[in-house]
């Protein structure tokens, strides 16, 4: 199960960790926290959803969902029903504590849909990202937070029986970013990347998906209202370097399993499972 903050987040960060396990016939579950209806549109031709969160948040809604069509077979789950939690924002904004925000929303009722969803689902690994959301933005953090606190409860008989029978992940792992990585594709006047990227010796495990960074970029083109590939901007350079599908990831809650290479990486995230 991956829990991502807004639709094209699974697709960038975690692509083609998920196009590889839907191959190799495990079962693969995404759960989407909100809509991203503050997303910056970058197409003049979708220009009529700028300033029109709502539209907005219906049109990424079908843009995730041709997403996961070229990603393979994922179940997808909006966090508490479609529209239920709202994008806050990117960090600062008044829009972050705005009524229905993410960011802002009552953490017992995030509790509850999270404790629900890992119970029903019962996953193995849990992938999310790490304390401050990869890069900041407070729906990340949120998105952290609510597996964090939820992991716990899921396991415990004693809690909320009706929301079904208790479940113990086994693995929670955080989808980071490789400082060895962004060293070689970062521009040369971008500072500070080193807040936001994760050493290599501190990382547990890397998923090798250059077998399907067609499939990632495939993913990744139908989010037209968030993304062109066709610039030359730093971002479009950055996910087309096939190195990207390397997915990284530091383990949060588990057991770590046999690695190997200089840093003992897991190259698979079931390592030490039965």
């Amino acid at each position: 199960m991956l829990v991502h903050a807004h639709p094209d987040d699974e697709s960038t960060a975690t692509g083609a960790t998920m196009a590889h396990y839907v191959a190799d016939g495990a079962k693969v579950t995404l759960v989407t926290c909100t809509s991203g209806e503050l997303g910056e549109v970058v197409t003049d031709d979708l220009a009529h959803l700028r300033g029109n969160p709502d539209a907005l948040g219906e049109y990424r809604r079908g843009e995730i969902a041709r997403a996961l069509r070229e990603l393979g077979d994922i179940e997808h789950h909006w966090l508490g029903g479609p529209g239920r939690f709202r994008d806050s924002g990117m960090a600062g904004q008044d829009s972050n504590t705005a009524e229905g925000a993410f960011a802002a929303a009552d953490d017992g009722e995030v509790l509850r849909v999270m404790v629900e969803l890992l119970r029903a689902q019962r996953p193995q690994v849990v992938i999310t990202y790490d304390e401050i959301g990869g890069y900041g933005h407070p729906d990340h953090i949120a998105a952290h937070r609510a597996v964090m606190n939820a992991v716990g409860p899921a396991a415990d008989p004693a809690f909320a029986p009706e929301l079904g029978a208790p479940w113990d992940v086994s693995k929670v792992y955080w989808w980071v970013l490789s400082r060895s990585f962004f060293e070689q594709v970062r521009p040369e006047d971008m500072e500070n990347f080193e807040e936001f990227t994760v050493r290599d010796e501190d990382i547990t495990a890397a998923l090798d998906g250059r077998k399907f960074h067609e499939a990632k970029l495939a993913a990744l083109r139908t989010y037209r209202s968030q993304v062109n590939l066709d610039d030359n901007e730093f971002f479009a350079t950055m996910v087309q370097n096939p190195a990207f599908a390397v997915e990284t990831f530091v383990l949060a809650r588990g057991e770590r399993g046999p690695g190997s290479g200089p840093n003992n990486w897991e190259s698979d995230l079931f390592a030490g499972l039965d």
